[in-house]
């Protein structure tokens, strides 16, 4: 029976057990106290709501459904009721016996990482009683086949992938007790159509299911109807809203001027703290961080082009504070304008983009030797649209479905959120936002919107979707204005931000479209050989990973190093707030000044800059001393 959906085009929820399981610490659930020491290790004092409300129903044996912002603990909410379960059951005599007991379903890499990080970490004290595969990684097929051959408890994988072994009998669900399916909403969106209905197939009947999601839409009923069987819907409506902590703020802008006040808010240092700037595409990422390079601004890129380690790479060094600036790609979202088409651009709707060579693949960019130090399952398994292929031709690559930056991937501690192409729908823009103000932390979210008298006034600068961007910012205010959030416009003091007009227009003019071809090229062969050449060497020592960093320098064209230092003339005369004002709200995650003994230590340094060095370095012939001693 279909359910009716609002005026949101969402189905209406009903809080099942809301109250009955309320619960202020973990061991009130009656966890194994193997997982309550793993719990404390993590620091986790008390469960959030969604895992207070459905671990106990799920150590019931329940279905559920639960929708909840990301962030809110939904992966440990399913995690430690199933571990519990396997534990119980190993206790009770089934030690013997060797069955997947646990299916995890997501729909990116980085995803499906992350699900097998917060597996190890919940099973770190009974970790010889769980064994754990993750058939996303880079593994060749052989090896996949004789660790899914051990039974492994739990399996996490794209639906793709477990599609993909299921049919060649690598992998058997027939005692498989748990089904998860993580950020329900988009597996859908993602092309997983057909796996998932092979999938329903081969389920045994009577499997708990969990469906995860952050919004409640009608693909979630799909889902629901293929595998859940009366679930436990828990709705969580008040700590669903995605951003609630966020200062939202809209800057009206020509296209050029995106770049300018961009330079000028990272340049300056008006936003404090790590920042995610959104792009539409992958040639846009490239162009951005070219632009930013020839001010000494450093940035990493992230778009579904990169090698999947090199991206989970990038996502962990940022959330250990390496990196400051991501600029990603968000091209699930972006609207194929071109083409006047109104479905997503990455919906891909067959498991061949997972599994088989392209003629488009990004290893036909290396030079030949090269070829043979990339893994071939590395170029099989990462189609990638190359940079220097003609438009038309471009548009039929694939790139890797398996990726999604607005939603799912855990970055923590985000200051700011900085769409520079504004997104095309209002519901991608709350899940962009929802990348800030996490586990009750504030955030800033600032958006550029093109006028529709100046689109296309700048065409070096022109992206297709800025043509309607005035639309899309009014939808995002209603819809932001029915969850009690306010969308407020911001006016940079655009005079004292005129002096700095000049310098922006020589870095456009340096990156060309062939400096954006060539640095794509070669950011792409880079990841690809640090990705799988090095990726043994990097098992054995994890330690130099801290030494493989991905915001270098891609060099534009023409290198103008007098762009990278701010000379005092340029700088309005009372300062960075001349430009910024007050009251937008940067938030500050990180000391802006040294402490009082670095301080010292750094001027006794400089004390000595004009001493000569004594030692090899000092010139031998005006040390000299024919003197002999004692005259």
């Amino acid at each position: 029976m279909k359910r009716k959906l609002n005026e949101d085009n969402v189905p209406t929820a009903v809080n099942t057990s809301a109250g009955d399981h309320s619960t202020t610490t973990f061991s009130a659930l009656g966890l194994d106290s193997r997982l309550l020491q793993a719990v404390a290790k993590e620091n986790f004092s008390s469960p959030t709501l969604v895992q207070s409300k459905a671990i106990p129903l799920a150590l019931e044996g329940k279905d559920i459904l639960a929708r909840s912002k990301t962030g809110s603990g939904k992966t440990a909410a399913y995690i430690l009721p199933i571990l519990q379960s396997m534990l119980q059951r190993k206790t009770q005599g089934s030690k013997g016996s060797k069955a997947t007991s646990a299916l995890i379903l997501v729909p990116t890499r980085e995803l499906a990482q992350q699900a097998s990080k917060a597996v190890s970490t919940f099973s770190a004290f009974c970790s010889k009683d769980v064994r754990i595969v993750n058939l996303t990684q880079k593994i060749p097929e052989a090896v996949q086949r004789t660790l899914l051959a051990e039974f492994p408890d739990i399996v996490v994988a794209t639906p793709a992938r477990a599609a993909q072994n299921l049919q060649n009998s690598a992998l058997s669900l027939d005692k498989l007790a748990h089904l998860v399916i993580d950020e329900a909403d988009l597996v859908f969106s993602y092309g997983y159509d057909d796996d998932l209905e092979a999938i329903a197939k081969a389920v045994p009947k009577g499997v708990q299911t969990f469906l995860m999601s952050a919004t409640l839409t009608t693909e979630v009923t799909t889902l629901k109807g293929l595998f859940c069987r009366d679930p436990a819907i828990l709705d969580f409506q008040e700590s669903t809203n995605n951003g609630g902590g966020v200062s939202q703020y809209v800057v009206q802008c020509a296209e050029d001027e995106k770049f300018l006040l961009a330079y000028v808010i990272f340049k300056l240092k008006l936003i404090k703290g790590k920042c995610i700037i959104f792009v539409g595409d992958i040639d846009r990422c490239y162009r951005l961080k070219l632009f930013f390079e020839q001010f000494g601004i450093k940035s990493c890129v992230l778009n579904s082009e990169l090698p999947v380690n090199s991206r989970i790479h990038v996502v962990e060094e940022f959330n250990k504070n390496v990196y400051d600036i991501i600029i990603a790609s968000d091209e699930h979202e972006v609207l194929d304008v071109r083409e006047g088409k109104s479905s997503r651009v990455a919906k891909i709707d067959s498991a061949e983009a997972d599994t088989a060579p392209d003629k488009n693949d990004a290893t036909n960019l290396l030079p030949s030797k090269a070829n043979g130090a990339v893994d071939d399952a590395e170029a099989s398994d990462e189609e990638a649209k190359p940079a220097d292929t003609p438009k038309k031709q471009r548009k039929k690559s694939k790139k890797s479905k398996e990726y999604g930056v607005s939603r799912g991937i855990d970055f923590q501690n985000v200051a700011c959120v900085l769409n520079f192409d504004l997104p095309t729908s209002s519901k991608s823009y709350t899940h962009r936002i929802g990348r800030t103000a996490r586990a009750g932390k504030t955030g800033m979210a600032l958006s550029f919107v093109v006028p529709a008298e100046l689109y296309h006034k700048h065409k070096s600068t022109t992206f297709p979707t800025a043509e309607h961007d005035e639309e899309v910012v009014e939808k995002i205010i209603d819809h932001q204005q029915k969850k009690g959030k306010e969308v407020k416009p911001y006016h940079f003091d655009m005079k004292q931000v005129d002096a700095f007009r000049y310098r922006m227009n020589d870095a456009l003019q340096a990156v060309t479209r062939i400096a954006i071809r060539e640095a794509r090229t070669r950011e792409l062969r880079q990841e690809l050989l640090k990705s799988e050449k090095l990726k043994r060497h990097f098992e054995e020592n994890p330690e130099d990973l801290h030494h493989l960093r991905h915001d270098g320098e891609l060099r534009a064209a023409r290198v103008q190093p007098h762009l990278r230092h701010v000379p005092e003339y340029l700088m309005p005369s009372n300062g960075k707030k001349g430009i910024a004002g007050e009251d937008i709200g940067f938030v500050g995650l990180r000391k802006t000044t040294d402490n009082r003994i670095r301080r010292a230590r750094m001027q006794n340094r400089l004390k000595g800059k004009g001493k000569k060095p004594a030692g090899r370095n000092m010139d031998p012939l005006k040390t000299f001393n024919a003197k002999e001693k004692g005259k």
